[in-house]
């Protein structure tokens, strides 16, 4: 039987996905597009705020009012891959994959609720 210790080291030493994620309205098409150096946060506090009625992404929190959270789906598009080179950057490797995805997407007015392409959290 693991002990409390082996738990929170095992807890400690998982890899934490860097990436890209959004938060899609099933009804009307737009998204938020994110990313972070750690997926698990921001998506939970997304959640979080919404539900509670104070995200700070008017837009955002006015569609979930009005359509609820199973008029919603949040998903992650794409976590970085690590690369065993020394030269590997996980910052840099985030910063390509925020482009390429602001660029597909184009979250923004009508098809978006983000308002600019400074999408990185924590």
């Amino acid at each position: 039987m693991k002990t409390r210790k082996d738990i929170h080291r095992e807890y400690k030493e998982r890899s934490i996905p860097a990436g890209v994620y959004q938060v899609k309205n099933k009804i009307n098409g737009r998204i938020l597009l994110g990313s972070s150096l750690n997926l698990e946060g921001p998506l939970n506090r997304h959640k979080f705020m919404l539900k509670i009625g104070s995200h700070t992404n008017k837009a955002l929190q006015k569609d979930w009012d009005e359509f609820g959270p199973d008029g919603f789906v949040f998903e992650i598009l794409e976590e970085v891959k690590i690369k065993d080179d020394p030269n590997f950057n996980l910052k840099d490797e985030l910063t390509l994959l925020e482009q390429i995805w602001l660029e597909e997407l184009q979250p923004f007015g009508e098809r978006g609720y983000n308002i600019n392409e400074k999408i990185r959290e924590a």
